[in-house]
């Protein structure tokens, strides 16, 4: 599939990997909605690349399903799906003060696992109904899980089972879809410039990306939509997990 005249969305499309991917789409012609929690931040991405900003909970049904529609509304069923939404607090699951709360693995759980399959289904439903391409093909969806979800250092327990829920979804969803010429495929990032890594200390950065085989610095979030705009070009893959890590492999903590 090409991105040209397809309509696309972007969930987290207001900042790191999705505001990278929602340039890239709009810049491979691709016509694109900016789903965000954060209206300023979707707002002034969706007005840099002449997209559509909806402010939208990817956790709540409802807000989702009015979402997908408005932007269907505009541009057309989505052909294309980016799902970058997500949260990554650390934790022990037994730390000083006791038990992790249990209201705060289910939160990421939530945004992270939950979050994405509503978008997923929602978006999934629309493509059924598009034009096929020569290929018989509908859409893509490509979700994002982390190298968290295979190698979760301590404190990552809430974070890693939500990540290994998205790259457990990705070959049953594939699979599920492909009678609707429906693509699905998950995405794995190490280390990349994100809001969340950006926002400790230069000294820590700088550590994280010494552990780094090569390149030794932190992914670019321009790499990770790079990733993406070919996925979305080669038809034959399908159902799977793509690592983007630079040779990583964590250390327990």
């Amino acid at each position: 599939m090409t991105p040209d005249g397809v309509p696309a969305i972007v969930t987290g499309g207001g900042s790191g990997l999705g505001a990278a991917t929602a340039r890239a789409l709009a810049a491979a012609g691709a016509k694109v909605a900016v789903l965000d929690r954060n209206t300023e931040t979707a707002g002034a991405v969706a007005a840099e690349i002449g997209g559509l900003a909806l402010t939208c909970d990817v956790t709540d049904p409802a807000d989702g399903a009015a979402a997908v529609a408005a932007a269907a509304d505009r541009f057309g069923p989505a052909g294309i799906c980016v799902n970058c939404a997500g949260i990554g607090p650390a934790g022990r699951i037994v730390g000083r003060d006791g038990p992790m709360p249990l209201e705060d693995f289910a939160r990421v759980i939530q945004v992270n696992l939950i979050g994405t399959f509503n978008i997923l289904r929602l978006a999934a439903a629309g493509m059924a109904d598009r034009e096929p391409n020569g290929d018989g093909e509908r859409g893509v969806i490509i979700n994002t899980a982390s190298i968290a979800a295979f190698e979760g250092q301590i404190g990552q327990a809430a974070y890693a089972a939500s990540k290994g829920g998205v790259v457990a979804l990705t070959l049953p969803a594939a699979r599920e879809f492909a009678r609707f010429g429906v693509r699905v495929l998950t995405i794995a990032p190490g280390l990349f410039e994100t809001p969340m890594l950006q926002s400790l200390p230069q000294s820590v950065q700088d550590s994280l990306a010494a552990t780094l085989p090569f390149p030794s610095r932190l992914g670019r979030p321009e790499e990770y939509a790079r990733l993406v705009l070919s996925m979305i070009d080669n038809p034959v893959l399908n159902g799977e997990v793509v690592r983007l890590d630079s040779a990583l492999r964590m250390q327990p903590r």
